[in-house]
């Protein structure tokens, strides 16, 4: 095995998308010290072969090269700037692959603060967490050049590809366009099913041959089985926590004064969504909110 693979890598973060990193890190010969707020998602490390650790500031005792996926800017600074965070460890020359979904801005604020002790990368994920767990991730990386070449062999542990896109900041830029698509094409995908179904066409059938052609799409292909099987748990991707990437790119679009109409009208249906009870649901669950507004039966739908 590469002697390079045998290193620690520190996970912050252990949600959908973190855990099923940390298992393709740890398959890829990397050993695993993890941190989450919650206790189950320390276990199910442990359980995977990794190590629970007790704080972030214990996590970069461990590890040169860091990554965090984490949930909102106030779990970000608390895992870098806190008491117990990465920068109270003292340890200079540690890599942080900061990988969620956030506002620009504060990636930048936290970035400057965390300068120079630690260096910083803005390195956002394209993929689901069903993608996460088979490494069909794409890494939108940005920042320090030599920091995101001394990091190819970890991106390599955890997902298909990586790209280097300069400067910091560029990674969520470009992944904020690629979830305007995501959000635009989940519902383009869901009409077109519940259309189809209200029509009478299999929605298996449907999944097959338009998949197959030119209306098809990655979402139509992600998404599509839990849409045939009109079941939305267990989530890859929470509603509610789609919430917070929809607000982000219609902020980051309105900063901008770029206009995007069609994220607008996809907003409402996720928001319907929510009203419906659906936010802990996958949000594939949209094709049930189109298919209720369709008054559309779906057992006579089903095979």
């Amino acid at each position: 095995m590469n002697t390079a693979r045998q290193a620690t890598v520190g996970m912050l973060g252990l949600g959908i998308m973190g855990h099923a990193m940390s298992v393709n890190l740890l398959a890829a010969g990397f050993e695993v010290v993890g941190f989450d707020v919650a206790a189950q998602p320390l276990e199910a490390l442990r359980a995977a072969g990794g190590k629970p650790a007790s704080s972030p500031r214990a996590v970069a005792e461990a590890a040169e090269v860091i990554i965090s996926v984490l949930p909102s800017v106030k779990a970000l600074d608390a895992v870098v700037l806190a008491d117990d965070g990465i920068l109270a460890a003292g340890r200079k020359g540690r890599i942080l692959i900061e990988a969620s979904t956030l506002p620009l801005e504060d990636k930048l604020r936290v970035r400057d603060a965390a300068a120079p002790e630690l260096t910083m990368l803005d390195c956002p994920l394209s993929g689901t967490g069903a993608q996460a767990a088979v490494k069909d991730l794409l890494v939108y990386a940005s920042g320090e050049s030599a920091a995101i070449a001394s990091c190819a062999v970890v991106f390599e542990g955890f997902a298909r590809a990586h790209h280097d896109l300069g400067e910091f900041g560029n990674g969520t830029r470009m992944k904020l366009i690629a979830n305007l698509l995501v959000a635009i094409h989940n519902v383009a995908a869901a009409e077109a099913f519940v259309l189809g179904m209200k029509a009478g066409l299999d929605p298996a059938t449907i999944y097959r041959v338009v998949g197959d052609g030119a209306g098809g799409s990655r979402m139509f292909s992600v998404r599509g089985p839990q849409m045939i099987a009109d079941r939305y748990e267990p989530a890859t991707m929470k509603v509610e926590t789609w919430q917070k990437d929809m607000k982000i790119i219609s902020e980051f679009a309105t900063g901008l004064n770029c206009p995007t109409p069609l994220l607008a009208a996809s907003a409402a249906i996720y928001t319907a969504a929510m009203a419906q009870g659906r936010g802990s649901q996958d949000t594939a669950a949209v094709c049930a909110v189109l298919a209720e507004m369709a008054r559309l039966d779906r057992g006579q739908c089903q095979d």
